[in-house]
C-alpha cells in the first residue's frame, strides 16, 4: 500500500519557518497576506494610476495655460488643443484598464476586484 504524502506531512518533515524578528509591526506577509510580490505589484498600480491622474491633471492645467496665453496664435492653440486631448484620452485608456480588469475579474473569478487585490492560497 502506497502512502499519499499531503501538504500538512510535508510541514512535519520540513519544520515551521517564522518571520525574523521585527518584521510582525508591518503586518501579514504571509502566502494570503498583502505582503511579498503580490502587495508590491499592487501598491506599484495603484501608486502609477494617482500618478498618471496627477500628470493629466498638470498637464490639463499646463495646457490651459497656453491656450490662455497664446493670443491668437494658431500653432499654440492647436499645441494645447492636442494636449488636452492627449491628456484626456490617456484618462481614458486608464480607466478602462481598471474597468476591464474588473469586468474580467468578475466574468471569470466572479469577484470584480479580485484582479486588482489577487489573494493566494497556500499552505498555512
Amino acid at each position: 500500500m502506497t502512502e499519499k504524502l499531503l501538504i500538512a506531512d510535508i510541514a512535519d518533515v520540513i519544520g515551521k519557518i517564522s518571520p525574523p524578528p521585527g518584521v510582525e509591526k508591518w503586518g501579514d506577509i504571509g502566502v494570503g497576506g498583502k505582503g511579498g510580490l503580490i502587495g508590491f505589484a499592487n501598491v506599484l498600480i495603484k501608486l502609477l494610476i494617482v500618478g498618471g491622474g496627477i500628470f493629466t491633471f498638470v498637464n490639463i492645467l499646463l495646457a490651459g495655460l497656453t491656450y490662455i496665453s497664446a493670443g491668437g496664435d494658431s500653432k499654440k492653440i492647436e499645441q494645447a488643443t492636442n494636449k488636452i486631448i492627449y491628456s484626456v484620452v490617456g484618462l481614458v485608456i486608464m480607466a478602462g484598464s481598471l474597468v476591464t480588469a474588473a469586468i474580467i475579474g468578475f466574468i471569470v473569478f466572479g469577484d470584480a476586484t479580485a484582479i486588482l487585490n489577487p489573494k493566494i492560497y497556500g499552505p498555512q
